[in-house]
């Protein structure tokens, strides 16, 4: 063992070995971020090791055999590393305790354009392999949510026939938007698996007609399968996205299954109450406008997301 080592060294890898394949790794590595062959780009393809990618038909984004499956597309754009940790922690933070359900937490960007951002998004994809990269250029009213979800269907594995679906429920949010993934999957058992469209509906608590806001909608797997191969869809993927995935299902006849999550699903308490907007509530699905850290920070106290912190007064104090 070398004198300057705290390891024995590798009896099948040695030093100069590791010293080239390092740079074929990194090579490797910048070539599938700035070079990608399809419309999405399933990051998970980047490994760390550079190991292997999955054998054909399979992909990470798979989720184990579960009740409920529930893929939670977050849209958000390359250069909010701050912002993806925040959301990345306060989700990770409610997966056990969600019994049968899988709700996959992606983040959904459009293509990388700096140097900067393709490293560090490349950093955070080999470290958690939850992010998405659309071929697309970044918007939000001019095609990214048509994009993500026309590709899903060409992308993940399943669906038609009497195959399973890779997801019962689609969602697309933002980044500035918070959901309890308890509530989200108690709810959602008690919906239909097809038809569906759900969220806070507008115009405020109508009841027929309208979109649902763009804070957060669920779509069933057969309609994200239908605006995949839709005209209609293709041709007014353009304007605000929440009113364009309304006027799809309307004009489609889509959708008839509609629930109105409101007023569980509602904007973060800043100025008077009104129809959108009030104080937190214990049986919260979702609460939007959270766009600093300290309104995700207030937020995620109401909801006492760090109650199971164990106490270690020899390596931090916290009043």
């Amino acid at each position: 063992m070398d004198k300057f080592s705290i390891f024995p060294a590798s009896p099948t890898l040695s030093l100069p070995k590791a010293f080239i394949l390092l740079p074929i790794c990194l090579i490797a590595l910048i070539f599938f971020v700035l070079y990608p062959s399809s419309d999405l780009r399933p990051q998970s393809l980047l490994t760390a090791g550079c190991s292997e990618p999955p054998p054909t038909g399979e992909t990470p984004l798979s989720p184990p055999d579960s009740d409920l499956r529930v893929l939670l597309g977050v849209l958000t754009v390359p250069d909010t590393f701050e912002r993806r940790s925040i959301i990345r922690h306060a989700y990770r933070l409610q997966q056990p305790g969600l019994a049968n359900a899988r709700i996959d937490v992606r983040f959904v960007l459009c293509n990388l354009t700096t140097e900067e951002q393709r490293v560090l998004v490349a950093m955070e994809i080999m470290l958690y392999d939850d992010v998405i990269i659309l071929d697309c250029a970044e918007n939000v009213n001019d095609g990214k949510t048509y994009t993500y979800l026309s590709t899903l269907p060409r992308i993940l594995p399943g669906g038609g026939g009497t195959t399973r679906p890779p997801y019962d429920y689609v969602v697309k949010t933002d980044d500035d938007t918070f959901y309890l993934l308890g509530k989200l999957s108690q709810t959602a058992r008690g919906w239909p698996r097809e038809d569906l469209y759900a969220g806070m509906r507008v115009p405020c608590r109508s009841t027929e007609g309208g979109f649902m806001s763009g804070m957060g909608y669920v779509l069933s797997w057969d309609l994200v399968e239908w605006i995949s191969a839709s005209e209609l869809a293709r041709r007014k993927m353009m304007g605000a996205e929440d009113i364009m995935v309304g006027a799809w299902l309307n004009e489609g006849g889509r959708g008839r299954n509609r629930f109105d999550m409101n007023p569980r699903m509602y904007d973060y308490p800043e100025g008077p109450d009104n129809c959108f907007r009030h104080e937190f509530i214990p049986d919260t699905i979702a609460v939007h406008k959270l766009k600093n850290n300290l309104k995700w920070a207030k937020t995620l106290q109401y909801f006492n997301l760090t109650r199971s912190l164990k106490p270690a007064a020899k390596h931090y104090h916290i009043d």
